[in-house]
């Protein structure tokens, strides 16, 4: 860890954001207040493309809509020739075409859904994400892995969380986005999910307090992550570069 005051020896993160645009603002928010610094040349170098128009993830994964993997190819190639020496996404539905991005570029780009994963501690875990996200199986494949049981929301919850995620992205987490994110979790919990994962970065906009179960913001795993990799030594990097 870095003293505040201290210029950090650090790697310039490139964001793949834009989708949505208050949740790509929340990660660059978050980044900011995890680095510990006290000047502004203590801060790490972040660049962002906010780009709202890439595809709805969701619909290409339903065949209803245009492959995202190609503007998601370009967002990359762009970042990494502007000098980012990692790519991150803050979209979680996105990770199913990050084939794309790896495909590219050289440079190394972090899975929110394995930074997420790798922290769950509990047996039997629940999962607030888009259907995109939920029919992709993202999160189920990780927790397969990991012996890990993955429990998602019934079907009329599923149409819920959705509306959420609409919701949020229309101007934000109101006090009936929360209270169904509350109950949501409930039922989940009724059905032994022992922690829930927000998978979903509009989701992780929606405040956790007073959850009945633990709540795991992917958003926070990919915050960690990504100052991990920004701060860690030449040697692991380059370690993790040729992966």
């Amino acid at each position: 860890m870095i003293q505040a005051g201290k210029q950090a020896p650090s790697r310039t993160i490139g964001i793949l954001g834009g989708m949505g645009p208050a949740a790509t603002i929340e990660f660059f928010r978050r980044l900011v207040a995890a680095t510990p610094a006290a000047v502004d040349q203590a801060h790490l170098r972040i660049l962002i493309d906010n780009n709202p128009h890439v595809p709805d993830r969701t619909e290409a994964i339903f065949g209803r809509g245009p492959d995202p993997g190609p503007a998601l190819a370009d967002m990359a190639r762009g970042l990494a020739a502007s000098g980012a020496d990692f790519l991150t996404m803050p979209c979680n539905t996105g990770h199913v075409f990050q084939a794309a991005i790896r495909d590219a570029v050289s440079v190394p780009f972090i899975d929110m859904i394995e930074e997420t994963v790798r922290v769950i501690t509990v047996r039997k875990v629940g999962l607030l994400a888009t259907t995109g996200t939920v029919r992709a199986e993202l999160y189920r494949t990780a927790c397969d892995q990991r012996d890990i049981e993955l429990i998602t929301p019934a079907e009329e919850d599923q149409q819920l969380v959705m509306d959420m995620i609409r919701r949020v992205k229309a101007g934000g987490p109101g006090a009936s986005v929360c209270e169904h994110a509350a109950a949501i979790v409930g039922r989940l919990a009724d059905r032994g999910a022992e922690a829930v994962i927000a998978g979903c970065t509009e989701v992780s906009l929606i405040p956790g307090d007073g959850m009945p179960i633990e709540w795991i913001d992917a958003l926070d795993c990919l915050v960690e992550a990504s100052m991990q990799m920004a701060l860690k030594n030449e040697n692991e990097f380059e370690s993790k570069e040729n992966e």
